[in-house]
């Protein structure tokens, strides 16, 4: 029997990518489509039509893989969506792929940017978001296209998602996905796959803007720095280690 998979997020941190490489794994399928991004455990009555369901409508070519996985980026920011996967699939691996948060804000405004939702500059939309949340069309997105700052807050949102699924919740940091060269394997031992496996280019990088995003002022980014401080810390103890990021603000081109 197959296990299952959730990528949950966070948005713009590199979930794009980890799909690529979940998926390359002759030993793991992703759901198909992958786009639009499956979303079933964000409706209670999606959820409700059951496993079989779930399993026939977004894995009917899977054959003999070990692992079949999910990529929403939405569930990192639904708590109700850990206990409906919980109660569909049982027991779940769940991988959040986390980034500099201040890092991942520039890129979620250069994406709103893009995608039109966004008509602001960088740091007017920032400034603002550090005075409070702005409202959006619920009906044109799951989650709001102008969160830049709070979702970067990322204990606050995994806290759910580790209280259902405990230590089958798995925290996987940007920087060393890139660059550290036991990352990837570590995590295809922790899914049950074949560690040795490499994809032929694991540095793709995919979903990136065409244009770069404009570099933060000097007196935003240590505001930013600020701002992500506790939630920083309190994610580092959460993982026993330092974080790999600078707490400095820098350009982004994702």
């Amino acid at each position: 029997m197959s296990r299952h998979l959730l990528v949950i997020g966070a948005q713009r941190s590199g979930t794009t990518y980890l799909h690529s490489l979940l998926d390359a794994h002759p030993q793991i399928t992703m759901a198909r489509p992958a786009r639009p991004e499956p979303k079933v455990f964000l409706s209670p009555e999606l959820a409700a039509l059951g496993p079989e369901w779930y399993r026939s409508t977004y894995f009917a070519h899977a054959t003999t893989e070990l692992v079949l996985g999910e990529k929403s980026t939405s569930y990192i920011e639904a708590p109700l969506a850990a206990a409906r996967a919980r109660e569909v699939l049982g027991e779940v691996d769940v991988v959040a792929v986390l980034r500099d948060p201040v890092q991942r804000a520039v890129s979620n405004w250069r994406f709103s940017t893009d995608n039109g939702f966004e008509t602001r500059p960088l740091e007017q939309a920032l400034r603002e978001n550090l005075d409070g949340s702005s409202g959006w069309d619920s009906g044109a997105t799951s989650v709001s296209p102008y969160a830049y700052l709070e979702r970067g807050r990322y204990t606050s949102y995994l806290d759910a998602w580790w209280a259902v699924f405990h230590d089958s919740v798995h925290v996987v940091l940007l920087p060393e996905l890139l660059d550290a060269p036991t990352t990837l394997g570590d995590l295809y031992a922790t899914l049950g796959v074949d560690p040795t496996f490499r994809p032929a280019d694991r540095r793709k990088i995919v979903n990136q803007s065409e244009e770069p995003a404009p570099a933060l002022s000097q007196e935003l980014g240590a505001l930013l720095v600020d701002y992500f401080a506790a939630s920083n810390a309190a994610l580092s103890r959460r993982l026993g280690r330092p974080l790999p990021w600078f707490e400095t603000p820098i350009r982004s081109r994702t």
